[in-house]
């Protein structure tokens, strides 16, 4: 079947607000070498894509200026280099841009099955979340079987992909969350206890749950509002790992003596600006390690609200009330 000559997209003139979005239409991205065309069913909505709405997360060179980072749907062209993949393919992508269009050129290697048994929505909130956690929990985090976790954010896409996995691989895991039912929905994806950062010190719940030795790894996407507490949090060798600054970049609360003393390590990183081979090595070990867990229904997104492409806007306006338990997918196909 041949391709149209455009799509429907969500258009960006300036940034701005939920309403600074707008549905257009434009032609066809073209694969470039090692990429493919995929028609998209689904796209996952993120915090990073409101940041880029607002004009604090520009896309990296060469990378689409539409919004969207994950998305699944059917290879419908490949690039001439491409072999691993083949038009009629069912994939979700993790993209560096353009998810939120009705067609999205995404590296091959970029690109893992649908699981068994998912839709395209479901499949479409896997790729951002499942990529993040795996770089940062158990790339740089080091988390390891009979290790203790602490995940900030605990009912985000990215907090209930991490206490899944971490429960799955052996950790013990706990959360924070801002109510208590987002709490009791941290203890269903996989948390030991959850702490309600409303009403109680976590710090202090940390200290109590762990008989006072600490946690081995923190996954804070606060950054600075919890900068300090985190590191009174950690366990000696614990490692503390940011991946979003949601309270803020800046912080003068740094004392660096228990770095020092209790030999933490700070880290963190972003996955967008990563190469495209890096992104594929990751991608490799989730299909090997992860999508099994997928496919035998022991981890996998919870889908909150779905909207047409053409209600993104409703869509980032839930993301940033935080009301929202789970993931926030667009329905891009019919």
């Amino acid at each position: 079947m041949p391709l149209p000559a455009t799509m429907r997209f969500i258009d960006l003139p300036t940034p701005g607000g939920p309403e600074a979005m707008r549905l257009a239409t434009g032609p066809l991205p073209v694969p470039a070498a090692g990429e493919v065309l995929i028609r998209v069913l689904a796209a996952g909505v993120n915090r990073p894509d409101v940041q880029q709405r607002m004009g604090a997360y520009p896309p990296p060179p060469g990378a689409s200026p539409i919004l969207g980072l994950e998305v699944a749907g059917e290879v419908v062209a490949v690039a001439p280099d491409v072999t691993t993949l083949h038009p009629g393919a069912l994939v979700a992508a993790l993209a560096n841009g353009g998810g939120y269009a009705e067609y999205c050129a995404v590296p091959a290697g970029q690109c893992l099955p649908w699981p068994g048994g998912y839709d395209a929505g479901r499949a479409a909130a896997l790729p951002e979340t499942y990529f993040t956690v795996w770089a940062n929990l158990f790339g740089l985090g080091g988390l390891a079987s009979g290790q203790t976790a602490l995940v900030h954010g605990g009912t985000s896409g990215i907090g209930m992909t991490a206490l899944q996995l971490g429960r799955e691989f052996g950790a013990t895991m706990f959360a924070t969350a801002g109510s208590a039912e987002k709490c009791a929905a941290c203890l269903r994806f996989g948390a030991s206890a959850a702490i309600d950062y409303r009403t109680q010190d976590f710090v202090a719940e940390i200290r109590r749950l762990t008989d006072g030795r600490g946690i081995d790894v923190i996954l804070d996407m606060v950054g600075a509002a919890y900068f300090a507490r985190n590191l009174r949090a950690l366990a000696i060798d614990g490692r503390l790992v940011l991946i979003a600054f949601l309270g803020g970049s800046k912080t003068d609360a740094l004392d660096l003596v228990p770095i020092m003393t209790r030999r933490l390590t700070v880290t963190g990183s972003t996955m967008r600006p990563r190469s495209t081979a890096q992104k594929a090595e990751i991608a490799v070990a989730l299909r090997a390690r992860v999508w099994p867990l997928l496919a035998a229904g022991r981890a996998g997104p919870e889908i909150y609200a779905r909207f047409p492409l053409e209600q993104a806007g409703e869509a980032h306006r839930l993301m940033e009330s935080s009301a929202h338990i789970g993931k926030i997918v667009l329905d891009v196909a019919g």
